[in-house]
């Protein structure tokens, strides 16, 4: 963790050290964390997880999609029961 006030007489530091290995940097300002510098490698696997979870998100608020889930899962299972379907010749 670093002061704001060290992170402006730091701030090329502290980009090389993010930017070229795996180093966080927490930025503090009266000893409480509020911002952090991370290398461009963790920002694009957290925007993933951010649209991984923002899709999930969307698919807990359809109305009716655990009956549609229910409804896939009992097809797939029939299919399997069933064998491979039916004889298609041609």
């Amino acid at each position: 963790m670093i002061s704001v006030v060290e992170a402006k007489k730091r701030f090329s530091e502290i980009i090389n050290r993010s930017a070229y290995s795996d180093c966080r940097i927490i930025i503090t300002k009266r000893n409480r964390p509020v911002a952090a510098v991370i290398n461009m490698e963790d920002l694009q696997s957290l925007e993933q997880s951010n649209k991984r979870k923002g899709l999930m998100e969307v698919i807990g608020k359809w109305q009716g999609f655990d009956e549609l889930q229910d409804a896939i899962d009992n097809a797939v299972e029939n299919r399997h029961l069933e064998g491979a379907g039916r004889d298609v010749s041609l």
